[in-house]
């Protein structure tokens, strides 16, 4: 296999962050500790009474947008020097989680690979409960016996990424809007901001304070070695802290949620909005005849290699 099809075979595993850039690192269940809570009496700027506790208020937040089974998503991510990429779709955690994205790489590192082997940027991705699948487009196909489609199952990229592929793979599969909400209550730190117009929408902000790999090691089931292995992942990343901001309507649904952080490779940013819950969201796996196995494409390359030596 030609070194651009191994570039854009590497490039479609970035998929992965397109989906898990719709929840924060993964938030606790048990709803947080009140040690978090703030006094925050008064109006709001349309002068109603605002709830005075953000814990109560975000946990009602939680049990509403939680309790919903779709929702449409659109957003954009930026890591470093290595990508920034915009996506746009509809998920759907009712059983695992489902769906479907339309990704486009804006700029980085990733981009230029893209460019490179002969694509235009776009793919489109399908996610399921095991795994997801990702057109790469006909330039791939040229290469790849006319097949358009990877296909990656979780536990594979679990073993390769070691621990953080791990969490990695349970953050996907447990995947839902409500986790940017639980990482504000687990962390212990939340605010609220204040009133502000969303999209036409009058939504509340909240903001807080998240350790990564403290939250992400408490709500993963990692052994103790893997866990110090996600660590130094997270050190050698220069992934410490992230601000997570969520804003929320009427109704206490989620409508917005921003995360910002730093890597050594420059600033993690990421913004997604939500609408139209209960969306359907309808997808299908692509034709066996039409797709490949990212496991399988990988020992191709490792024979090649070992043939060329």
């Amino acid at each position: 296999m030609r070194t651009s099809t191994v570039r854009r075979v590497c490039l479609s595993v970035m998929a992965a962050a397109a989906l898990t850039s719709v929840a924060a690192c993964g938030g606790s269940d048990s709803g947080g500790s009140d040690s978090g809570k703030s006094a925050d009496r008064g109006t709001d700027k349309a002068g109603g009474v605002v709830k005075a506790d953000p814990i109560a208020a975000l946990r009602n937040v939680q049990k509403k947008t939680g309790g919903e089974r779709s929702a449409k998503v659109e957003g954009t991510t930026q890591m470093g020097t290595m990508m920034s990429m915009k996506q746009t779709g509809v998920i759907d955690w009712s059983d695992g989680l489902t769906g479907s994205m339309e990704i486009t790489y804006t700029g980085g590192s990733m981009a230029d690979a893209v460019k490179q082997s002969g694509g235009d940027g776009t793919m489109q991705a399908r996610y399921f409960k095991d795994g997801y699948v990702v057109n790469m487009g006909d330039g791939f196909a040229a290469q790849a016996g006319g097949k358009h489609w990877i296909g990656y199952r979780y536990a594979d990229l679990a073993k390769m990424a070691g621990a953080s592929g791990e969490a990695m793979k349970q953050q996907m599969q447990n995947t839902t809007p409500d986790q940017g909400v639980k990482s504000l209550l687990a962390s212990g730190d939340v605010q609220k901001v204040g009133t502000e117009d969303v999209r036409g929408v009058q939504a509340t902000h909240y903001s807080g304070t998240v350790d990564v790999a403290s939250l992400t090691a408490k709500n993963s089931a990692l052994d103790a070695g893997q866990l110090e292995q996600l660590k130094k992942q997270f050190s050698d990343a220069g992934i410490t802290t992230e601000q997570v901001d969520i804003w929320v309507d009427a109704n206490d649904l989620l409508v917005k949620k921003v995360e910002r952080g730093q890597m050594k490779t420059g600033e993690l940013n990421s913004t997604v909005y939500y609408s139209d819950y209960g969306t359907k969201a309808s997808v299908e796996q692509p034709p066996a005849a039409d797709t490949v196995d990212f496991a399988e494409l990988l020992k191709q390359q490792q024979g090649a290699g070992g043939a060329a030596s």
